[in-house]
């Protein structure tokens, strides 16, 4: 029997959040719940608040549910209310509950429908942090509206490695800046290095993150049309968005071979990318915080080694690693610590070639 997450979790700290709220959050993504629970309490409000509207904003654009205008309008319609406090907020929950009974998934059902009492939670922040959290949803918002204009129907795919880069900065890279901004503003002091070297390590920590989801989703994301390798990179290896989203819908094991150096690419400047972020982490002077820090650069590192051992067929499948192993990873941190010698030797050790699975 394995132990629940909750209990390998030192108290959390108090928050805006209800209990509800924190339910909610832990519904729609396992690990983040995990790192907010850590996070010292002047963090966690400003940052979980931040998560759940762009949570909601991603799973606007990414349904299969609405045509390509109306989840546009409906974009811009929750910006509007992000960006300036709704008088009569009734028109955008009638069409948040609209949305919501179309929602297979009853996670994002749920946080659909709880969107106006997160706006309202916005409202309740400091001036300062709500300027943030708009400031890094607009950023956000931007690159989710540009997917949904890029994709449309039948495969296709991103054109350059500058479009990914981009992409992966509006919807990733500006979270790490502003996660650091909050971090200098709350806990003065609160790493080693200069704010401006940290800010450079959460930029590209958080478009790590991302382009290892990019990696990992590469399968579904295909099957709804959208390409994220770029159509320049494919085709220098004979590749195109609709023969790489064939062979992955029909385990086409050669064809899929032939994407192999780009793939291998991707994971090789995704781990640096993560070493930048447990760097980041390692400079963090509160230990609540540095491992709240580290554990998305941690789970992240065995995901690659877990998809270079999967090799491109991990298209036909779901890499992720086991929740049996997070748990032990947090008993680890837990009992040993979170030094940078420990989260170095942890780093190291996930990122190693996975055993082969016993039979």
């Amino acid at each position: 029997m394995t132990m629940p997450e909750k209990a390998l979790l030192p108290p959390a700290a108090p928050s805006v959040l209800t209990l509800a709220q924190l339910r909610l959050l832990r519904g729609v993504s396992r690990s983040f719940y995990l790192s907010i629970r850590l996070l010292p309490g002047p963090l966690r409000g400003p940052i979980a608040i931040g998560y759940l509207l762009a949570r909601a904003t991603d799973t606007v654009a990414d349904t299969t549910a609405l045509p390509r205008t109306e989840r546009q309008a409906l974009l811009a319609q929750l910006l509007a209310a992000i960006e300036t406090p709704q008088t009569d907020p009734g028109e955008l929950k009638a069409a948040l509950t609209r949305f919501a009974v179309q929602q297979n998934d009853p996670h994002e059902r749920a946080l659909m429908l709880a969107l106006p009492e997160g706006l309202g939670l916005l409202q309740a922040l400091s001036p300062a942090d709500q300027a943030s959290v708009r400031g890094v949803l607009a950023h956000i918002t931007r690159g989710q509206t540009l997917d949904v204009s890029r994709f449309g129907d039948g495969p296709q795919a991103l054109a350059t490695e500058a479009e990914l880069e981009d992409y992966t900065w509006l919807v990733a890279g500006c979270v790490g800046e502003f996660w650091t901004t909050l971090c200098a503003r709350h806990l003065p002091g609160f790493a080693t290095l200069p704010t401006d070297e940290m800010h450079t390590l959460g930029r590209a920590y958080g478009m790590g993150l991302q382009r290892l989801n990019i990696v990992r989703d590469a399968g579904a994301d295909l099957s709804q049309g959208r390409c994220y390798w770029p159509a320049e990179q494919l085709s220098a290896l004979g590749l195109s968005p609709e023969s790489l989203t064939q062979a992955a819908h029909e385990g086409q094991v050669s064809t899929l071979a032939q994407l192999t150096p780009l793939y291998q690419a991707y994971l090789q400047q995704i781990e640096t990318q993560l070493a930048a972020g447990l760097r980041y982490s390692c400079a963090v002077q509160s230990r609540r915080l540095r491992l709240a820090s580290a554990l998305p650069a941690l789970i992240g590192a065995r995901t690659v080694a877990l998809l270079l051992q999967a090799g491109p067929s991990s298209l036909c499948q779901r890499i992720k690693m086991p929740r049996r192993e997070v748990q032990a990873l947090l008993c680890r941190l837990l009992l040993r610590g979170v030094s940078e010698k420990a989260l170095n030797r942890e780093f190291e050790r996930l990122s190693a070639p996975p055993s082969p699975a016993r039979h």
